[in-house]
């Protein structure tokens, strides 16, 4: 045991399967995870991992804002000479579990999203003293490593591993994909495709994407708009867009599983769109080819926005400004065949440079076994 890696997380995100399964075989971690964040979250199957240990309670400390992992620091005192955590300040034990650490002469690694500029002064605070207790802090990008640095963290003690959705399985789908007429079959006509998948939630405001099409439409451009996802907010999206006579350029996909499915609909689309807040969409979308445009509210934003990169990869349009919206709509679906073949490619790189579970296991790999 005392060359294992333990690994507590406060839950284990069906996405973070190919990630865990891989640290599971080359790392021979031991896995511990919480029961459940009080989020509408799918967990993967734990049983799948053969260092899976236990599932531990998570409780929530009333009135606090923190919360209490059952059973974790005590884990410490088990022979493990490295511990991955969820690297939340919010979580007490892990507090608990990282001083214990030190005095034992142990090492702490907190795989975390670090300081993004958005926390209050005490929020701030807290996550400060909370980092600088870690051996390592494992970061999802280099936004966060810049801010740490700026608050005057060691550069060698920030390791962006990025993220990572299920890569091995979307590459053999990407590598068989070729242009279909799946939406002018849909749609009837030949005009271009925004899509927009993920929950569909307020702080998504897919309802901007509805109001840009509307405005687009006065404007002489006709596009059609594909949404994916389940509504999860009681978002009126429908009624909004029977309300500006939308319907018939306005696709409700609903909620989709296959990846092959997806994967025909992004990489045959022209721009994939997310007006609020944006994540693990923008590497969906990548993996597939799919240029991204976002807001520029880089600091609410789910680090995995950094894989867009302006007339790159995407664009970042004005937060809430629809007329910058269109604008940048416009610039995108009017690209030339060529300029669309590089954007793909551009995509794809990115996506195959560091947002993949390989890259994410070598640098594991260089910080244990040196």
């Amino acid at each position: 045991m005392g060359n294992k890696v333990c690994c507590i997380f406060n839950i284990g995100p069906h996405y973070r399967t190919p990630i865990y399964e891989l640290m599971d075989s080359e790392l021979k971690c031991d896995f511990y995870f919480g029961d459940s964040i009080g989020a509408p979250i799918k967990l993967m199957d734990y049983t799948l991992l053969r260092g899976y240990r236990r599932t531990l309670r998570n409780v929530k400390i009333p009135k606090t804002g923190f919360d209490w992992q059952i059973g974790a620091w005590r884990l410490i005192f088990k022979p493990y000479k490295h511990y991955i955590i969820t690297g939340s300040p919010a979580t007490l034990s892990n507090w608990l579990l990282a001083l214990m650490a030190i005095l034992l002469r142990k090492k702490v690694y907190g795989w975390t999203h670090g300081l993004k500029g958005n926390e209050t002064k005490a929020g701030k605070f807290i996550a400060r003293n909370f980092y600088h207790l870690c051996h390592k802090v494992l970061l999802y990008g280099e936004f966060s490593k810049n801010m740490m640095i700026k608050e005057r963290f060691k550069a060698e003690k920030l390791i962006p591993i990025y993220n990572s959705l299920d890569y091995d399985k979307q590459i053999v789908i990407r590598k068989k994909l070729k242009p279909t007429d799946i939406f002018k079959t849909y749609f009837k006509n030949d005009h271009p495709v925004l899509i927009y998948i993920g929950r569909i939630q307020k702080s998504k405001k897919v309802d901007l994407l509805v109001h840009s099409l509307k405005m687009l439409r006065e404007r002489q451009i006709v596009c059609n708009l594909v949404i994916i996802g389940e509504d999860i907010d009681s978002n009126d999206i429908p009624n909004l867009v029977k309300e500006y006579d939308l319907t018939e350029n306005v696709w409700f996909y609903g909620p989709c599983y296959d990846e092959n499915e997806i994967g025909k609909l992004l990489f045959n689309s022209d721009v994939c769109i997310s007006p609020g807040l944006v994540g693990l969409t923008a590497i969906h979308a990548l993996t597939y080819g799919t240029p991204v445009i976002t807001s520029d509210d880089f600091s609410n934003h789910g680090p995995e926005f950094e894989a867009i990169e302006s007339d790159v990869t995407g664009d970042f349009f004005r937060k809430e400004d629809l007329d910058d919206l269109c604008a940048k709509i416009i610039s995108w679906i009017n690209l030339s065949s060529e300029k669309r073949e590089l954007v793909r490619l551009n995509a794809y790189d990115e996506i195959d440079k560091k947002y993949n579970v390989h890259y994410q296991i070598q640098v594991l790999k260089k910080l244990f076994f040196k």
